[in-house]
């Protein structure tokens, strides 16, 4: 089974249970806190799921989430469930999946009205292309009979407040359409996820099945209706969106398995392009002209690790200064690698596993670097072998 994990998360039992029924052999896994999540494969597949619940509201939804992503390292974090739709775009049963996400309650009273003054994150560029394929291939719906058409994948922006929107003709629902009204959707939990993803360096995605309108219907018999098939629905797309990208990890991880055989078939000579000649190196990098020549880390044990960390430590500093990492990302970026090398040096199993977490993590806040998640990558091997 893959090592990778993507964790799922839900804010109703009727959503939870959705997912649910497309796992196989889920076992309760309890945090130190108290928090329960499920961990099982995706039905068929060796695709791993943790899979928990949030509760209503953006602040308990940051919270689970911030809870999942340091307990699993997650390949992404996906929030799953139903949403009021805001436009007639979106049919009852259709799937969104945010393009990005407001948090439209922020704002500013003043004496000639409500000004707004969103945050707004957006989808990680990877999983939204993965999304968009899917939803080209259109092969993930489940097929039960007496559910009428298939439902559509619709992309565009999701709005996460703090009250059920219920209405379309009150003060705040004339708020939103006038300030927010790209969004598709509405719902009470997404800006929690995608805050605590963006702190943690978790890919996040928000995929909502439409359950009603927020035109007053909720809670009633067409409402009940829709918001089983609503759930499935988008509990079908995410294990399939799941299921592809831990294949993407994993093709990855063989690829990066691959290129040290490559740089030893390299490393005898390196040729120059613009004289047609051989030239040898002798450093590890030359400044002037940003040549650098990469080689699998030697690590025998936990001092050979924390060395190696060490050194990446100065990779991320220099592209620090170099203004390719900002403040926030080096500050996160560089916890992480302290937090690995001390869990390195303990040496033991318990130990390893913190390392090699702590390492992923740091993995997705570079992972838009390629000369840092390449350096990386190695060393994520290394502290999952010290166990």
């Amino acid at each position: 089974m893959s090592k990778d994990v993507v964790v799922i998360l839900t804010a109703l039992n009727l959503e939870y249970e959705a997912v649910r029924r497309k796992l196989a052999g889920a076992q309760v896994h309890r945090h130190e806190r108290g928090t329960r999540f499920e961990v099982g494969t995706v039905e068929g597949t060796s695709c791993c799921v943790a899979l928990g619940l949030t509760n209503k509201g953006n602040h308990s939804a940051a919270v689970i989430a911030e809870r999942a992503i340091q307990e699993f390292s997650p390949v992404a974090v996906l929030f799953v469930g139903v949403a009021g739709a805001l436009w007639d775009a979106a049919r009852l049963g259709d799937v969104v999946m945010a393009t990005h996400v407001y948090a439209y309650h922020g704002g500013t009273s003043e004496d000639d009205g409500l000004k707004g003054r969103p945050r707004v994150w957006e989808t990680a560029h990877g999983i939204s292309q993965l999304g968009s394929h899917l939803a080209r291939v259109n092969d993930w719906a489940d097929d039960t009979p007496g559910h009428g058409r298939v439902p559509q994948v619709r992309f565009g922006a999701i709005a996460a407040g703090e009250v059920v929107q219920n209405s379309t003709i009150s003060a705040e629902a004339r708020w939103i359409r006038q300030h927010y009204n790209d969004a598709l959707a509405i719902e009470m939990e997404a800006a929690g996820v995608a805050q605590a993803g963006h702190l943690n360096g978790a890919p996040v995605a928000i995929i909502r099945g439409i359950s009603d309108r927020a035109d007053g219907t909720k809670s009633s018999a067409k409402d009940r209706n829709w918001q089983p098939r609503a759930a499935a629905n988008a509990a079908a797309f995410a294990t399939r969106l799941a299921v592809e990208l831990v294949g993407e990890q994993e093709q990855i991880a063989m690829s990066q398995a691959d290129r040290p055989h490559e740089t030893d078939r390299l490393k005898e000579h390196v040729s120059n392009t613009a004289y047609n000649s051989t030239v040898g190196i002798m450093a590890g990098s030359v400044k002037e002209s940003r040549v650098y020549v990469n080689a699998g880390p030697k690590v025998t044990g936990p001092a050979d690790l924390a060395a190696e960390l060490d050194g990446f430590r100065e990779h991320l500093k220099r592209h620090h200064a170099e203004g390719a990492l900002d403040d926030d990302t080096y500050r996160e970026a560089l916890a992480e690698l302290d937090f690995a090398r001390r869990a390195a040096r303990e040496s033991n199993s318990e130990s390893s596993k913190r390392a090699t977490m702590a390492l992923k993590r740091l993995r997705g806040l570079v992972a838009e670097l390629p000369e840092l998640a390449a350096r990386l990558a190695p060393l994520v091997v290394a502290a999952g072998d010290l166990s």
